[in-house]
Order: structure tokens, then sequence, then C-alpha cells
């Protein structure tokens, strides 16, 4: 997809650099050092702004306010976090956090071009039900959820635990004719085997010791509207032929009685395991796997989502402050930092559980690292090999990593090693250019990180 891009940025090989990558994927760039240079241009001619928070004069942010409806991405470095989550509040599309690599930023431009409606539009029906993220396999799911949702068909969601299965199942209740009926959420692992039928199918006056009263089930509960069962996997083997026969019959027959009752569900199931291995294991039927596999919706691990993951502390931070009543501005560079370089196995619930500690144990504006409560990892080691290796506009992304990393003292040994390896084959001009920031910023960084200028012999 084509589109007009400005790009707002003092640091003119940076600038330069980003125009030609987006020119390379078909994209008409115009350029500007400043927003007063910026708002020279006619800024309703540009499908997207990509503008950096400090600038000379006004800051980057009030080119949301300028240039509306225009969308506005916004880069900055982990010391601007701050302003940031101000540019989010203030209606930023996206924020990136130095350092991004060009694949982020391209994935960010296309989200915000394909599906502009989900971010921008409060009345789009998805982004209005909880979910969060523009990543291309966020936005497919969005598709499917549409398309899917209004239909009676029965519907598989599968994903990793804490991907936020019961969100989907619920936007498709809440984008379904049967959204006036409340939606029959039942977790199967939480509900002991010998207790499943009664509470799925209910029981007869009599039906068994104790049961002193008739007692409707969930199933019965859900007439008219959706049954959402989530982690079907647990379910037992005699419920399961239970269920394989309301599907085929749409009918249930309390315990304790021969009578049979119709009932007109619309099914929703949810798992994290491979219900084909447990078909070849012996335990999933078969038959009610393929009655349930009629439409197979999946989720995406949080670790493959990308710059969702900004989104999403942005939002759940959001959320918890106002839930624990806290004033809490955003996190710190090395907390955002710790953040981003973590795997997430646990996904979305364990980035929420990670973020709850940091929110109710915070004592300032910015959350700190030391409230960060991960497992310990190694730092990223960039590649000396492949900076030294690569082309200038693929080193970039790299390079800025360390280079940007170094302000936050990071990575300021990294950034010292590439400054020597570099050094001894360029004079400062190239060796700013190679890193991406101007000769002056080199001056700054070799004053406050102590590295002395090496000065190369002119052979005779």
């Amino acid at each position: 997809m084509s589109a007009a891009v400005l790009i707002v940025e003092d640091e003119a090989l940076i600038r330069q650099n980003l125009r030609r990558m987006l020119e390379r994927h078909g994209h008409r760039v115009s350029e500007a050092a400043c927003v007063d240079s910026a708002c020279q241009q006619d800024l309703s001619q540009f499908d997207l702004i990509i503008s950096d928070v400090r600038l000379p004069g006004a800051a980057g942010t009030s080119l949301i306010e300028l240039a509306r409806p225009t969308p506005v991405l916004i880069m900055t470095s982990y010391s601007d976090t701050r302003d940031a989550v101000a540019a989010m509040r203030a209606g930023a599309v996206h924020y990136l956090i130095k350092p991004f690599d060009h694949q982020e930023l391209l994935v960010a431009i296309e989200s915000t071009l394909k599906c502009s409606p989900v971010i921008r539009n409060a009345a789009t029906p998805v982004h209005t039900l909880g979910m969060i993220g523009e990543s291309p396999a966020m936005l497919t799911l969005y598709d499917e959820i549409r398309t899917v949702a209004p239909l009676a068909t029965t519907v598989l969601i599968q994903g990793e635990s804490g991907t936020g299965k019961e969100l989907v199942a619920r936007a498709l209740h809440q984008l379904s004719p049967r959204a006036k009926f409340p939606m029959i959420a039942v977790n199967c692992a939480s509900i002991p085997d010998s207790l499943m039928e009664d509470e799925l199918f209910g029981h007869e006056k009599g039906a068994f010791t104790g049961a002193n009263s008739s007692r409707k089930g969930l199933v019965e509960a859900a007439d008219n509207s959706t049954l959402f069962l989530d982690e079907i996997g647990e379910l037992p083997l005699d419920a399961q032929a239970r269920l394989l026969r309301l599907l085929q019959e749409r009918e249930i027959r309390r315990l304790g009685t021969h009578e049979t009752r119709k009932v007109d569900i619309r099914l929703i199931a949810a798992t994290h395991r491979n219900l084909e291995q447990m078909v070849n294991d012996g335990l999933f039927r078969a038959d009610l796997f393929f009655r349930l596999n009629v439409v197979a919706l999946n989720l995406p691990a949080l670790s493959a989502r990308g710059h969702d993951l900004n989104l999403l502390i942005h939002s759940i931070t959001q959320q918890l402050c106002s839930r624990h009543d806290k004033k809490i501005d955003g996190l710190s560079a090395e907390a955002l930092y710790r953040l981003q370089r973590h795997h997430w196995p646990g996904n979305i619930r364990e980035l929420q559980n990670v973020l709850e500690y940091a929110v109710i144990m915070c004592k300032e504006r910015m959350i700190p690292i030391s409230l960060i409560r991960l497992p310990e990892m190694p730092p990223a080691q960039p590649s000396s090999v492949a900076a030294a290796t690569a082309s200038f506009d693929d080193r970039i992304p790299l390079l800025t990593e360390v280079v940007s990393a170094a302000n936050g003292s990071l990575l300021q040994q990294q950034f010292i090693d590439l400054v020597r390896q570099l050094e001894p084959t360029l004079n400062e001009t190239q060796l700013a250019e190679q890193l991406g920031i101007s000769r002056k910023t080199l001056w700054e960084r070799r004053k406050t990180l102590g590295i002395p200028r090496v000065i190369r012999r002119r052979s005779s």
C-alpha cells in the first residue's frame, strides 16, 4: 500500500535514512526538520506523519492537533518515555521507543494505513470491546471476528494461556444478534468431573441424594444466547458425548429424567491444548472435534505481536492506575527496556500481573526497573561482526539501538566498543554517518563516556 508520508526529524542522517527505507517500500516521502517547517506544507495531503518528540522549537507532539485528522506516529528515546505517554493520551496512533528496527516501523505504518478505522473510529465494534492491538495478526483476527460474529456457527478459539481467548468470545457475542442476552461462560477446568454433567445440563428433583429441587443447567441458561466453554480440552469423555448430542440435536436432557428440552444456543469453545493430538491419544472425541472445528480462530502469542506490547503496557498501566487510584505517568526507560526484552511465556496475563505489582508498589511518577519482577535474562548483545559487515541501510537499526541505549546507560560499553571498532578506518564525519548521528552528537557522547579520539596517521 503506497502512501504519502511526512518525516519530521532534526537529525538529517536519520531522516534521510528513513526516507530511503520508506521509498524502497513504495511510499512517497517528504521531509521537515521541525514543526514550523512541516506546517509550511499542506498537512492534509499526507496519509501519515512520523515525528520525533524533541525538535527545535515546538515539540513534535504538537503535530497531533495541528495535523488532525491525519494520523501521527511519534518516535522517542528511552529518556523521553513520559513524552510518549502524553502523546498517546493526546491522540498519537503509535509511538516507537528508540531503538526500533525498520521492520517494526513498517508494521506500524502498515497497520495504521490498512486499518485506520480500527484505530481512529470510536464506533468500530471490535476496538471498543477491550481488544488492543494493531499487529498484522491482530488485524486479521479483527476481520475474522467481524465476518463470523453475526453467524450462528460454532467457533473454536485456539491460543496459548493468557492470550485473551475470553475477550474474543465476548467480542463474537457482542457483535451477534444474541447480544441482548448475557453470554454464559464456563471454565471446564474449574469444575470437578463428577459435577460437570450436572453443571452443564442440570437435574430434576430426586435425581440423586441431595437433589431436593429441580435445577436448570448452564446450557439451558444460555438458551437464545451464547455458551462459551473455556478450556474445553479438560471436558471429561462422558460430558463430551452429551455435548456432541447437544450440537447434533439442539436438545438436552436433565439428570434424573428422560424428557428432552430444545435449546437455541451458539457454542463458542476455547483451548490452549492441541485437540488433534488429544484425539490421537484417545483423550478427546474425534466426532466432537470435527463439530467444534467449523471455524477456528487462532490467537497470536504476545511475543509475536511486535509493537502491540507498547500499546498494551500503556493501556494496562492506565487501567491499573485508575483501579488503584495511583498517579503514575509511565515507566522509566530501563523498566520499559526490560519489559520489551522479555519473552512473555504467560502472555498478556503475565504482563498484567507484572504491571499490577509495579503500579501498586510504585511511590514515584515513573515506575522504576526495580519494580519489574521478571526472571533474570542476559542483555541483548548486538553482533559486532554483523555491524561491521552489513550494508549502511541495514546496519542503521542495529547501530541506533546501541547509540540510543548509550544515552540511558544501558549499553554504554557496547557503544564504546563499537566506536573503537570502527574509528581506525573512518574519520569523524564518516564514523558519525555510520552511527546515524551528527558529528556534534558523536563529540558529546565521546566526552560523556570518556572515549578518546584516535588520531589516524597518514601514510607517507
